[in-house]
């Protein structure tokens, strides 16, 4: 893979130091020491590394309140321009699954600036593309570079002291969380002002200054595994029959996943039917709702540090299966009174969610420290999987037996959820 070869290329000197102070470094100087003895990372290296997970995540998003402008404009038909987020996605997808392994192999600083370079690039091509086969081909190398946000999160791991790990992850996951729910409402915006065009080169622009940050205040990581590119994508499989809490954190973050995926895949038909009658922008607006949930992320995170990620899981996937629950009653309530009861569950299931996910990434990163990105490539992967089901699903039980559908199914799933969590603890297998 020319990505690989790219990093083979730039990298160096195998045996960098390892990371251990959070004070923000010159490229030129790499830091020393343990992890277990690093120091709290400073508040602008812990905004670097939110900003740097929020903005290259929500490339993923922009297209999707763009894409009857996006069509309208290159001439290209409605099947051919919903083909767009398909191939980030799936871009994506596989670049969790086979680049994020990387991050054990290599420093992960180069890593981090190498699809920087390579996200502005795809991003200013969408931009500037005069029709829909460039777009279609950046459009999946847009969810592949993309995944510089997967590379951002075990790095925040790594350089964070272990009694402030979970406060750090779920800064950093806030910061990624917002990128994913802000996205659309912002290209919606500026799209509708000044042309879906600009946003693309806005989002160009914007990932290659934090790409300039990265490359002055990122220290070096210094690899932690030797294995080849093969055996690292080997070990995947590996990791996942040793260690049982890997697999109940995956588990149980793609049940919720199904869930939260089959909610927001079918909100704004549903709002377009009747009662509500509502547009494209009122759905958008639900982003805002689960913006405000994933603001509780750090919190999850401080009370993951005080009282342990298990606590939290089950507190998170409980939140989760009362709130969808909730949605029960909207039948007989007025149409006002329903909006405000989604609202208020998008809130309640949406913090529910991000508490879970960043108590099982203070897990997963506790499992084994040199393997931290291809345990999150698993956490993640399955996650993606649980999402993709919960789409798929929550558009058809819809279609055949109406919103009161997703509701059960979402409920269910996340009650399930909260099942594996109360299981007793996982032996690891020698």
């Amino acid at each position: 893979m020319s990505f690989i070869r790219s990093i083979h290329a730039t990298a160096g000197n195998a045996s960098l130091p390892a990371v251990a102070s959070a004070s923000v470094a010159r490229p030129s100087q790499p830091l020393t020491g343990s992890n277990g003895d690093n120091a709290p990372l400073s508040r602008r290296l812990r905004l670097l590394l939110a900003a740097s997970a929020g903005l290259p995540v929500a490339a993923l998003y922009y297209a999707q309140p763009m894409l009857g402008v996006m069509g309208t404009s290159i001439g290209a038909s409605d099947t051919a321009v919903g083909l767009l987020p398909t191939l980030t996605q799936l871009g994506y997808a596989l670049g969790i699954l086979l680049l994020t392994p990387l991050g054990d192999r290599f420093d992960r600083r180069r890593i981090i600036l190498i699809k920087a370079a390579l996200l502005s690039v795809a991003l200013l091509l969408s931009g500037l593309a005069p029709g829909i086969g460039l777009l279609l081909v950046v459009s999946f190398a847009v969810g592949l570079t993309a995944t510089m946000a997967q590379d951002i999160v075990p790095a925040a791991a790594t350089l964070a002291p272990e009694r402030e790990r979970g406060k750090t992850v779920g800064t950093v996951m806030t910061g990624l969380l917002l990128g994913i729910l802000l996205s659309r409402v912002v290209s919606g915006v500026v799209a509708e002002h000044f042309g879906w065009r600009a946003m693309y080169l806005i989002a160009a622009a914007s990932v290659a200054l934090i790409g300039l940050v990265a490359w002055r205040s990122l220290p070096r990581f210094r690899p932690t595994s030797t294995l080849s590119y093969g055996a690292l994508l080997a070990s995947l499989a590996s990791l996942w029959r040793r260690h049982g809490a890997l697999r109940r954190a995956a588990l149980a973050q793609g049940l919720l996943s199904v869930g939260f995926s089959a909610f927001w895949s079918t909100l704004a038909v549903m709002l377009h039917g009747a009662p509500f009658h509502l547009g494209s922008a009122a759905a958008g607006a639900f982003g805002l709702a689960g913006a405000a949930g994933a603001l509780g992320a750090p919190v999850a995170g401080r009370i993951s540090d005080r009282f342990g990620p298990e606590v939290v899981t089950r507190l998170g996937a409980g939140l989760a299966a009362l709130s969808f629950a909730t949605m029960f009653a909207t039948p007989w309530l007025e149409p006002n009174a329903r909006l405000w009861l989604l609202v208020g569950s998008a809130i309640g299931f949406d913090l529910g969610v991000q508490m879970t996910l960043v108590a099982h990434q203070t897990i997963v990163f506790g499992i084994d420290p040199a393997a931290r990105s291809r345990l999150n490539a698993v956490l993640f992967v399955t996650m993606f999987i649980g999402m993709a089901i919960g789409s798929a699903s929550g558009s058809l039980v819809l279609a055949r037996w109406g919103w009161a559908a997703v509701t059960v199914l979402a409920t269910t799933t996340a009650v399930a959820a909260l099942g594996v969590r109360l299981m007793p603890r996982p032996g690891t297998a020698r």
